[in-house]
């Protein structure tokens, strides 16, 4: 069984339990709130685990396309990826722990053949915040685990919330056992020594966490559920690692027949990260140095040095992406339709890194000559990580060429340094990660609906090919990107803020239908991503103003918006252009 297989298998098995398949949400998030890339299968159904009503009723399945930041430098190693595809079921205030439950053991028991005596689950322990989770440890019985398969953990392990605020609860995590021998006596799914894997979570919303830090029962009791892709497919091969599948081998096959200096981690990391700059582009991403863009770069940056490092000839990168445009066709034809953008946007790329290794080398060179006249022979951490930093040039290279030149190199406390700057990093992603999934609050909802005013304003003024390329929203401020070829003049936003402003004033009622795609398109609604939505869709309308496909919230009227200012104006990205701009209110 391959990795699509399971994937239908999935998608056929909840249709069959009455599940509306949903499509995947893009990578760049439609009405994203302040996330970089779409982190999970349930970030896009954020509002209607809050309470929205979904077009497509309240039992919904898709597959999803996500990615994460945090663990771009671990890839290389035997698991981390940063995309990766999340299968998910959830219920949204229809059926709970024991419908869920057994439609996963049956789905893994039944569907995929995995032996019960391979399976082991792990429940929440209970704290002063919530009680021990016995239901679904007795449900598990029920459904035919043993008792002594049965693990309790806290809220570090059996706990899920998007932040420090909002719906959260209990999760029970079904775990796969490799066969390995176990670590010690006391080896369990806790352990992480690899002999149990986490295959799914079951998420029973059914809790609001405070910003005090209290707790209250929510009015909607929902199911959130997420089995990883390549995971599953990984273990179901027996395969060692999911660079092993047939979803990345082919590529690994043909670096290491290309590699004249052949080293496993980077054969991972360019095929990792090569899939993972494909499957941005395809869904409208591209490089720049700021945000989404500037983790894009990096990506395709970090595959390129692992080329070098492989010593395969940089020409040969668009081979690799035609090979990997076949190999992943079918399960993402979104590679196929833009393959060509693909491949002119990371060949562009790469060019501009190979004279970045020229201008990192050349300021190397100066600093050597610095040293040399005052009679040091040592290269200092803090000036190898200035290279890497500024120049983007790879500490082993600047090692490389230094003792070349009779320098001594500290790259230990190099090290000291570049994990202090992945921690800075991680607590970025975090706090955008939080930010996105938790924080549906009034200011937030008011930003929300700011954005589709300002967006019919930019067309109003620029023309028609002014469309929504990104959003970020915070309490704070809107930032807005959208396709323009030039700066936008100050005229020109004095008149999109005077717009926007002449809406705010009128008071303009906002209004929700749920229609068809198809009639929402007829009805004048704009879409900013065709073929990613199900069969019905929420067209929220602004008075005779605005009408776009969203999945809200906004505002009932645009009175409560205040005063609407534009603060900056910039460029994005080539050809989008940006705004950040706040209300006064």
């Amino acid at each position: 069984m391959n990795a699509l297989e399971i994937r239908n298998k999935f998608l056929n098995y909840f249709k069959n339990h009455d599940h509306k398949i949903i499509p995947s949400a893009p990578l760049i998030p439609e009405n994203d709130p302040s996330v970089l890339f779409t982190t999970a299968g349930m970030h896009p159904l954020v509002p209607y685990l809050l309470g929205e009503k979904h077009p497509q009723g309240t039992r919904l399945a898709d597959y999803q396309k996500c990615l994460r930041t945090v663990d771009i430098d671990e890839v290389g190693d035997n698991r981390h990826l940063t995309f990766f595809e999340m299968l998910g079921n959830w219920s949204l205030g229809d059926y709970f722990k024991q419908e869920s439950i057994r439609y996963s053991i049956e789905f893994l028991t039944k569907e995929l053949n995995i032996p019960m005596e391979k399976l082991s689950v792990t429940c929440f322990k209970g704290d002063s915040d919530a009680p021990r989770d016995e239901e679904t440890a007795k449900i598990w019985e029920e459904v035919g685990m043993p008792k002594e398969r049965i693990y309790y953990f806290g809220k570090d392990d059996n706990w899920w919330i998007a932040g420090d605020e909002g719906p959260c609860g209990p999760d029970t995590e079904i775990f796969y056992d490799t066969g390995k021998e176990p670590c010690s006596p006391d080896c369990n799914p806790s352990c992480g020594c690899g002999k149990y894997v986490e295959i799914w979570n079951n998420v029973f919303m059914e809790y609001y966490k405070q910003k005090d830090g209290s707790y209250t029962k929510l009015k909607q009791r929902n199911v959130d559920t997420g089995l990883g892709l390549e995971r599953i497919n990984m273990l179901l091969q027996g395969k060692e690692t999911p660079f092993d599948t047939e979803v990345f081998k082919p590529v690994m096959d043909k670096l290491q027949e290309l590699a004249k200096n052949d080293n496993i981690q980077s054969r991972r990391i360019v095929a990792e990260h090569l899939r993972s700059s494909m499957m941005i582009i395809a869904d409208g991403g591209r490089p720049s140095n700021i945000d989404r863009g500037y983790i894009l770069r990096r990506l395709i940056r970090r595959m390129i040095r692992h080329l070098n490092k492989l010593e395969i000839d940089l020409s040969l990168l668009k081979d690799l992406i035609e090979l990997y445009t076949k190999v992943l066709g079918e399960m993402y034809p979104e590679l196929i339709e833009n393959k060509e953008t693909i491949i002119n946007i990371i060949l562009e790329e790469k060019e501009k890194f190979v004279k970045t290794l020229e201008n990192g080398e050349k300021e190397l060179q100066k600093e050597l000559g610095k040293l040399r006249e005052k009679n040091m022979d040592t290269l200092s951490a803090e000036e190898v990580f200035r290279l890497y930093e500024t120049y983007g040039f790879p500490p082993e290279v600047t090692k490389e060429i230094a003792e070349e030149n009779n320098f001594k190199v500290d790259l230990g406390a190099f090290d000291k340094l570049f994990k202090e700057h992945q921690d800075k990093s991680r607590l970025g992603s975090e706090q955008k990660f939080k930010g996105g999934l938790a924080d549906q609050s009034e200011e937030v909802i008011c930003y929300h609906t700011a954005t589709h005013l300002l967006h019919k304003a930019l067309q109003i003024v620029l023309g028609e090919h002014a469309t929504q390329k990104g959003s970020n929203l915070t309490k704070e401020r809107l930032r807005f990107d959208f396709a323009h070829p030039q700066k936008v003049t100050k005229e020109e936003l004095d008149e999109v803020e005077r717009i926007v402003n002449e809406q705010i004033q009128k008071d303009l009622p906002v209004t929700c239908e749920e229609m068809s795609y198809d009639d929402a398109k007829k009805s004048g609604a704009i879409g900013l991503f065709e073929n990613k939505y199900g069969d019905k869709v929420k067209v929220y309308t602004i008075g005779d103003f605005s009408k776009e496909i969203c999945g809200g919230p906004h505002v009932e009227h645009t009175g409560v918006l205040g005063t609407f200012k534009i603060t900056k104006e910039e460029a994005s990205s080539a050809g989008v252009r940006r705004i950040k701009a706040i209300l006064i209110r």
